[in-house]
């Protein structure tokens, strides 16, 4: 395939395994990365939705697709992932993407869905990095995104675990840039701000109105997708895409400044 067309200027793309693809962002990363030739693993739980778009992208764009039905909540679900990554010879990119969100007073949300969170959201990624990395770097080439949230820009404090494991991703993937400076592995933190997908529609999100947030603070994946891909060769790890999303995370960021400098023990 023509190097220029896809977002790294590769030729022959190889395969790209997106969790969280059955809906949302992951779903619009499998659309983009099937427009630019780039063959499929989708992870998530939902086989029927899984289907219905390996089915529509292999029909559209004449790529491979593979379904890999996994609730990456679960360690044994995770290593049934692994031992496709260590299978795949051209394996060019990782999008760590699965997520959800709990809309309920953190003491009682059962510690059992804390521990789904915190795998889901951090032990998943840090576990498919460590698998996707050393083929990678081999080949001297590959891309991570791994998507976290503008809520660990603004450390929103409704949100504990949601916050807490979104900041610890990003944190690891800032470090992990610096281990893998020199392979040719690119590594993105993606932080959107509020996306129109089924994130907010769950059970667990139960009460949410999106009315709650202005209009221009709202993205469309498509776009979240589209501004990612082509900041992935960016020096900063961290990528906040939309200009709204931006202001905001630079306020934020003046506002801690400011709070720590005045501050009487530093």
């Amino acid at each position: 395939m023509n190097s220029e067309n896809n977002f790294m200027g590769w030729e022959n793309p190889g395969s790209a395994l997106i969790t969280g693809s059955s809906s949302g962002i992951g779903a619009e990363f499998a659309r983009q990365l099937a427009k630019q030739g780039f063959d499929l693993i989708l992870v998530a739980r939902r086989k029927e939705k899984l289907d219905t778009l390996s089915k529509t992208l292999q029909e559209k764009y004449s790529i491979n697709v593979e379904v890999i039905v996994a609730d990456l909540s679960k360690i044994s679900d995770n290593e049934q992932v692994i031992s496709r990554i260590n299978e795949i010879e051209n394996f060019d990119m990782l999008i760590n993407n699965a997520g959800f969100g709990i809309m309920q007073n953190f003491m009682k949300i059962e510690r059992k869905k804390h521990v789904d969170m915190i795998n889901v959201h951090f032990t998943s990624p840090v576990i498919l990095c460590h698998a996707a990395i050393p083929g990678m770097a081999k080949r001297k080439r590959g891309v991570i995104i791994n998507t976290s949230s503008m809520s660990a820009i603004s450390k929103d404090p409704a949100l504990i675990m949601y916050t807490t494991t979104k900041s610890a991703v990003t944190i690891f993937s800032e470090l992990l840039k610096v281990k893998v400076k020199g392979t040719g592995i690119y590594i993105q933190a993606l932080c959107p701000g509020f996306t129109y997908s089924e994130f907010h529609d769950t059970n667990a999100m139960a009460g949410f109105q999106r009315s709650w947030y202005q209009p221009e603070r709202w993205m469309e994946a498509e776009e979240v997708v589209s501004l990612s891909l082509d900041a992935v060769k960016s020096k900063s790890v961290i990528f906040i895409p939309g200009d709204v999303n931006k202001e905001s995370g630079k306020k934020i960021r003046k506002k801690t400044l400011s709070k720590y400098l005045n501050c009487e023990w530093l």
